[in-house]
């Protein structure tokens, strides 16, 4: 369902498209992604789960200190129809406060990213009144599924991209083998096309 004051797409008249990474960082996977990002010159967009924040700081570090942008998914990646209200505003509190312990908020705006994009009406209302701008997708590229191949979450990735798209790519050991290849291959497709890949 689409939701009003959700962002699911970037300004289509920079012709920049916007590369998000969900559940990080982790040792394991993250380094790759700002290697590649770091090659095409590209920015992106990390929400961060807070326990893996808290486990690996030097990696919350360098993201920023690379210019990369970053936002919440949470502290334990809880779905929030599964779980109730007030639970849920711990989650998201404890996943910026860990955040926050490392390097202070600025006056940006605060970016949250539901994990599996599930949201109550009265968890958005919270999140909103709280100075949270929701972020949710145009491009999910299914790094997540174990039963797509590397190849076809490249070619499908970039068949469905355009410019102002927000595409999700996971930094998790689940997705790994296919972001590998799907993520070099839409840079390097973004490059193609003349578009910028820019932070939120």
């Amino acid at each position: 369902m689409v939701r009003p004051g959700f962002w699911w797409h970037g300004p289509e008249t920079k012709n920049s498209i916007y590369i998000t990474f969900d559940d990080g960082p982790i040792p394991e996977v993250t380094p790759f992604v700002l290697a590649q990002l770091a090659t095409h010159s590209a920015k992106a967009t990390f929400f961060c789960l807070g326990k893996n924040v808290d486990q690996n700081p030097d990696l919350y570090r360098q993201i920023v200190a690379e210019g990369h942008t970053v936002g919440s998914h949470t502290y334990n990646h809880p779905n929030g129809r599964k779980v109730d209200v007030q639970a849920y505003h711990q989650e998201v509190e404890m996943g910026q406060a860990a955040q926050d312990r490392l390097i202070p908020r600025s006056d940006a705006p605060l970016l949250f990213r539901p994990p599996y994009g599930r949201l109550r009406s009265s968890q958005a209302k919270w999140l909103k009144s709280n100075g949270y701008q929701i972020v949710l997708w145009e491009v999910l590229s299914g790094d997540f599924d174990l039963n797509l191949s590397p190849a076809d979450c490249a070619a499908n990735t970039c068949k469905a991209i355009r410019p102002g798209s927000i595409i999700v790519f996971h930094d998790s050991l689940k997705a790994k083998d296919r972001l590998e290849v799907a993520l070099p291959a839409v840079l390097a497709y973004a490059e193609q096309q003349g578009w910028t890949v820019a932070a939120l």
